[in-house]
């Protein structure tokens, strides 16, 4: 069974960012997190998680509709 909360070390493995970019998104509120315990830690519901990604699916879609978009790298440059 898949745990229910994940952790931002979770987060940033699962989105392939850094520790800082999945601070900045739970800071900003783009992804909904909840702090727990004394020392404040945080965490992110899973299925928060899955609704963030979702949006992100639909906000790529809008802008490739709209002719939006940033060019893809590569695989030479990836």
């Amino acid at each position: 069974m898949a745990p229910r909360f994940l952790t931002l070390a979770d987060v940033t493995e699962i989105l392939n960012i850094s520790a800082p970019q999945a601070y900045a998104l739970v800071r900003s509120g783009e992804l909904r997190a909840l702090q727990i315990g004394g020392r404040g830690q945080w965490r992110v519901e899973a299925t928060e998680l899955e609704a963030y990604i979702q949006r992100m699916y639909e906000q790529t879609s809008r802008r490739i509709a709209e002719g939006e978009t940033t060019e893809v790298p590569t695989a030479q440059e990836v």
